[in-house]
């Protein structure tokens, strides 16, 4: 049985992905993720799982757009993961796949003809017991190209988020680094994406 599965499973991602997508942006651990939407009809607003209970409700919004950083990308999927308010991947009862390792608290968008995309979330936890910034694991897929992970969302208020480590940064579709502010209770952030910016092959 756990063969079958693993077949369906592979047969899957072979329907999601193409033979004529152009391989791009390296190595990446967990992309597989990104096609784990299952039959759910994506568009370009979705609510992440513990967003109704969070302390810190927070809306995510920006632009994905093509490589010229002015024209918006249609039918890009945007797949995003992150931590709980107490730093921990933690995955529902009787989770398969990546859900597994990437918990609960993720999501996915597809854009329309604007490149818009919307998330409401919250803010998630650095893991328990270190000094890493919180931050939003993303990873996109354009039509005609391969899926790439792009750099994390990181916060710019996060005192863990030191002048070394804003320098660190990839610059993967641009910097991942947002900006807070505060409406009607809810943090609000807006990050603008470029596709293939800084991303091996192009």
């Amino acid at each position: 049985m756990k063969n079958v599965i693993i077949l369906l499973f592979s047969l899957f991602l072979v329907s999601c992905t193409s033979a004529q997508d152009k391989q791009v942006g390296g190595r990446c651990e967990g992309c597989e993720a990104l096609y784990e939407y299952g039959s759910r009809s994506l568009n370009n607003v979705d609510t992440i799982p513990g967003f109704d209970q969070s302390s810190v409700k927070m809306k995510v919004t920006g632009v994905i757009y093509h490589n010229d950083g002015v024209t918006p990308a249609k039918n890009v999927i945007l797949y995003i993961y992150h931590t709980d308010e107490q730093g921990i991947y933690r995955a529902a009862a009787g989770a398969q796949g990546w859900a597994r390792r990437h918990g609960q608290h993720r999501g996915w968008i597809k854009t329309g003809n604007d490149g818009k995309y919307t998330f409401y979330t919250f803010r998630p936890a650095s893991y328990p017991n270190t000094t890493i910034p919180q931050h939003i694991h993303a990873t996109v897929k354009p039509p005609g190209y391969s899926d790439y992970y792009i750099d994390d969302f990181y916060f710019d208020d996060d005192p863990n988020l030191t002048p070394a480590l804003r320098e660190q940064g990839e610059k993967r579709a641009g910097s991942g680094i947002i900006h807070l502010e505060t409406e009607n209770g809810m943090l609000i952030a807006q990050r603008d994406i470029t596709l293939g910016l800084n991303i091996e092959g192009y």
